[in-house]
């Protein structure tokens, strides 16, 4: 009996028997890793189970009216007390308001404590160390990332070792520096150059750009130096569109610093007239009636969280790489 080969037929090459076991036994220990892997406290078949997704149903409905408690209830008190009466708030703290509501507080928070002229100073301190920490944390992490000079790793390790530092050792070399700085001639003493300047040494904003950077594509970059880009058009047109993200992540923290910081422009900002609201507001609270007080705290407290509401796409969306790499 005759066997025809067809020349076009596939031809399969056994492979060895004795491998077939070994490659059983790894082909099972890759799975079972994996599913270790994608394990969770619970496996898929007892998340199918009723009574178990019966209680985590219940579980994840409690803890998520315990985060909502601890995280809002303190905030609703507070808007509760701004427009409650003085003697109301204090014989009944938690009553709902138990003798009407006293909306001029309010008025008198913003007219009479003048927080409308703290708050705007807040604004102009916040704004003025958003601009310099933005400025040297991008400057800082492209010099080091980006451009890479001779000695980077040795300035990246210097910048990384001053967060050991506990910044209340700092307080009085840099309080000596402001009050006569060199090279300038007067002392930046109630200005707000006091707050600005000090607030652009920060090496953590630095160091976070940087590693953002880091992960940045380098085609992108040699691309750009063949086309004949300089250096400023590299960092302004190319580095730049491409970080959104990390700094919408240190525009975030450089708000929320600014608005909450407390020692350093209390020690600096001697004149009343340009003091922010974190510094002002603990001043007043002792010859301040209680509700007008609660109500100045929340005008303090609503409008930075007012504003990340508004601003919070614009500060957290993903930039990606659309500002320079084309598809």
């Amino acid at each position: 009996m005759t066997t025809t080969i067809h020349a076009d037929a596939p031809v399969q090459e056994a492979e060895p028997a004795e491998s077939d076991p070994v490659q059983r036994v790894a082909q099972k220990r890759r799975r079972v890793v994996q599913e270790a892997a994608d394990r969770g406290i619970l496996s898929a078949a007892d998340r199918r189970r009723p009574h178990v997704r019966a209680i985590g149903a219940v579980l994840n409905v409690l803890l998520g009216a315990c985060l909502v408690v601890v995280g809002l209830l303190p905030l609703l008190w507070l808007l509760k007390s701004a427009i409650t009466p003085t003697q109301d708030t204090l014989a009944h703290p938690l009553a709902l308001f138990p003798g009407g509501a006293d909306w001029s507080n309010l008025a008198k928070a913003w007219n009479d404590v003048q927080i409308g002229d703290f708050f705007f100073n807040t604004i102009w301190m916040a704004a003025g160390e958003w601009a310099v920490q933005l400025l040297v944390a991008t400057t800082g992490g492209f010099a080091l990332s980006v451009l890479r000079p001779k000695y980077g790793k040795l300035i990246s390790g210097l910048v990384l070792a001053t967060l050991f530092v506990p910044a209340v050792v700092l307080l009085v070399p840099l309080y000596l520096t402001v009050l006569h700085p060199p090279l300038i001639g007067h002392s930046l003493i109630n200005t707000f150059w006091a707050v600005w300047l000090p607030a652009g040494a920060s090496a953590f904003n630095v160091l976070l750009v940087m590693r953002f950077f880091d992960s940045l594509p380098k085609e992108v970059f040699e691309a750009a130096k063949t086309d004949g880009a300089g250096t400023f058009r590299l960092f302004w047109s190319i580095v730049l569109p491409m970080s959104k993200p990390i700094l919408g992540v240190v525009s975030v923290f450089a708000i929320n610093a600014a608005w909450a910081d407390f020692l350093w422009p209390n020690l600096v900002l001697k004149d009343i007239g340009i003091q922010p609201l974190s510094v002002r507001l603990p001043q007043i609270q002792s010859s301040t009636d209680l509700g007008v007080y609660l109500a100045a705290l929340t005008i303090a407290t609503l409008i930075p969280v007012v504003i990340f509401l508004i601003f919070q796409r614009t500060f957290l969306r993903g930039g990606g790489l659309g500002g320079a790499v084309k598809g």
